[in-house]
């Protein structure tokens, strides 16, 4: 719309380790980019950061109002009245993240769950762009799916959907699945390290291309697992594209192969056929422009029913 077309916004990401804040036009580009790392020394420690560094880019903006809203995306669930549970930060069961905001920031916030930054991000600017029906699946220390169909957000009946690290892919199912989904135990970041008895699924990653034989063999189980959950959501929502993003896809090279040919193997035919599987293009920037989309007003692609 003409205001986002006029204005900037500002984007934030809001991990479970990382935060990354930035100004966005309306173009979607991308500027003035800061990361640090999240202070989880308190409930309200990362809350003062968003504040801090959204203060920051405003005065480097030069005019409070040239910037007409913030879009925050956050680890977990965005419940409809507004608040946030995000199990990896301290204190985060009921955050009222938007309306703190407004309240220190006095401009309009919007929050969303990052799976569902990242299809927006995605749908505007990146591979999906265009498509009314997309996935993206992130692939970090954790695993979700943000969801399109037919234009619109899949949220669920308690803003769930997308928890694909939950999907059941294997017969084996012991503790760590249990806390936090089969195939997320399986597939996962800290999985893949588990696995290789490593210290993180980017060694290796290094490893492997260097040709160690145990680290190659376990990037393509962690990409058979993977491409059984996908084969589902394929098989389930029939998207015209499926976008692998998040840490993970930094590895793709070495599992991304294996992932495609068990989509191919085990989803309904035809969507199997029609499917294109795909590497995020926009990488970190995906969450950050798809809560820009949100608060800039482009669009009615996924509009949140609540905001600060």
């Amino acid at each position: 719309m003409n205001a986002m077309a006029e204005n900037y916004v500002i984007g934030v990401d809001l991990g479970g380790t990382k935060l990354a804040a930035a100004l966005v036009d309306g173009k979607g580009q991308v500027s003035k980019q800061t990361i640090l790392a999240v202070d989880t020394s308190s409930s309200l420690a990362s809350v003062n950061q968003i504040v801090g560094v959204t203060r920051e880019l405003i005065r480097a903006k030069g005019a409070k109002k040239t910037i007409s809203g913030i879009g925050v995306a956050v680890p977990g669930l965005v419940r409809r009245d507004g608040t946030v549970w995000a199990p990896n930060l301290k204190g985060w069961k009921r955050m009222a993240l938007a309306q703190r905001l407004k309240r220190a920031l006095g401009l309009p916030v919007i929050v969303e769950s990052d799976r569902n930054a990242a299809v927006l991000g995605e749908s505007w600017c990146g591979a999906a762009r265009g498509k009314s029906d997309a996935i993206v699946l992130m692939l970090g220390t954790g695993i979700g799916a943000g969801i399109l169909s037919g234009g619109n957000l899949v949220r669920g009946a308690h803003e769930l959907s997308g928890c694909a690290g939950w999907m059941v892919v294997a017969e084996a199912y012991g503790r760590e699945a249990q806390n936090v989904g089969q195939l997320e135990s399986l597939a996962a970041g800290p999985a893949i390290a588990r696995a290789a008895r490593a210290m993180n699924a980017k060694s290796v990653a290094e490893a492997a291309r260097r040709g160690d034989r145990t680290s190659i063999h376990i990037y393509l189980e962690a990409g058979r697992m993977l491409g059984y959950g996908v084969a589902n959501l394929v098989s389930l929502f029939d998207p015209e594209i499926v976008v692998i993003g998040g840490g993970l896809a930094k590895a793709s090279d070495l599992f991304l192969d294996a992932l495609r040919k068990a989509v191919k193997e085990r989803a309904q035919p035809i969507a199997a056929s029609r499917v294109r599987i795909v590497t995020s293009p926009l990488g970190s920037h995906a969450n950050l422009l798809g809560v820009a989309r949100l608060a800039g007003s482009i669009g009615r692609i996924g509009r949140r029913r609540t905001r600060g």
